[in-house]
């Protein structure tokens, strides 16, 4: 299972880095952190030679949290998936539907010659939400079925 969906230049250590070590961000920024990007951007790390050793300690430091936070989703989803709970196994593809129908309808509704407006607000905030889902559950559906590919 893929352990996060935002890119390295948005987690933690990522943001920290695009400010203390460009070129690292450079290297890796628009790749999906997983364990062996985040092992390569550590030695990265240590091995930069313009950054201050207290950077380096620092970026370390959030490295490790953001590893610890990808590995919390992971089981989370895990144990949702493990439990007798029907809501807990389905709230994804629920919420799936349900952002996917929601655009659909706004889309019907704004393409009709009807008197009716979304604030631009809310437009952005589905749009946002439903590009999450859509990442976080094929991405994550992806990355399942390749691991059950290559352990065979």
């Amino acid at each position: 299972m893929s352990k996060s969906k935002k890119k390295f230049s948005e987690t933690k250590v990522g943001a920290f880095l695009a400010k203390a070590a460009p070129g690292i961000i450079g290297i890796a920024g628009d790749v999906l952190p997983d364990a062996g990007v985040l092992g390569m951007v550590k030695n990265l790390i240590q091995k930069e030679p313009a950054l201050p050793a207290e950077d380096k300690e620092k970026a370390l430091k959030l490295l490790e949290q953001d590893m610890v936070e990808m590995q919390e989703v992971s089981k989370r989803w895990e144990s949702d998936m493990k439990s007798d709970s029907w809501l807990s196994k389905n709230t994804r593809p629920m919420s799936l539907i349900f952002l996917t129908v929601s655009m659909v309808l706004l889309i019907l509704l704004d393409s009709f010659e009807w008197n009716f407006g979304v604030s631009e607000g809310w437009v952005d905030l589905l749009q946002t939400l439903l590009v999450t889902v859509y990442v976080a559950y094929f991405g994550s559906r992806g990355a399942e079925k390749f691991k059950s590919i290559s352990k065979k």
